[in-house]
């Protein structure tokens, strides 16, 4: 029991508001979002960095929830049984940050590592461009999605994006995305 403790201590030292581990399901998201919201409401936060904050939040669970690779069960080397996600929002004196995580196929990487770095070195004008050239251009990919929600992100963050990658097996690796929404309102 003393470790409960220390996980509290610790999320208390981080200013972690929240956290989650597990399944990712439509069902889930909306309560984690709610949940969130409800949270962000009674910490008497500004209504626009609120919204900021709920927006880039909903692109990454969405991120999430559309992009995780699911580890087949039957895999010897799977250090998972299902499709879990991490979702860790906290709060620190100039940002909020979101952190997202999940399991990719390994030959995934370069071409996520190569939007990732371009969306990194746009300005705000370029981005706002680049997701115009996705939106009109090109079409779903085999997720289902466009290709928007990281641009979405880095657009709604007003920030870069950080992200690595942590090989887990051969196939398989553990992808990471921070993105940080500053607490001091927009003019």
């Amino acid at each position: 029991m003393s470790m409960t403790y220390s996980y509290y201590k610790n999320m208390q030292l981080n200013n972690i508001i929240f956290v989650y581990q597990g399944e990712v399901t439509a069902d889930l998201v909306s309560s984690i979002l709610q949940m969130i919201e409800n949270k962000l409401e009674g910490e008497g936060e500004d209504r626009k960095v609120k919204k900021r904050v709920f927006n880039v939040m909903v692109e990454c669970l969405q991120n999430v929830y559309h992009h995780l690779d699911a580890l087949p069960p039957t895999d010897p080397n799977n250090p998972v049984k299902d499709k879990t996600a991490l979702l860790m929002i906290g709060r620190e004196e100039k940002d909020y940050y979101i952190i997202t995580g999940n399991h990719i196929l390994n030959d995934r990487i370069p071409e996520l590592k190569a939007r990732l770095d371009r969306i990194n070195r746009a300005t705000k004008e370029e981005l706002k461009q680049l997701y115009q050239e996705v939106l009109t251009g090109s079409g779903f990919s085999e997720k289902g999605t466009a290709g928007l929600g990281i641009i979405d992100i880095a657009r709604k963050s007003g920030q870069k994006l950080g992200y690595d990658f942590h090989p887990v097996n051969d196939r398989y690796s553990f992808f990471s995305l921070e993105a940080r929404v500053s607490r001091i309102p927009e003019k």
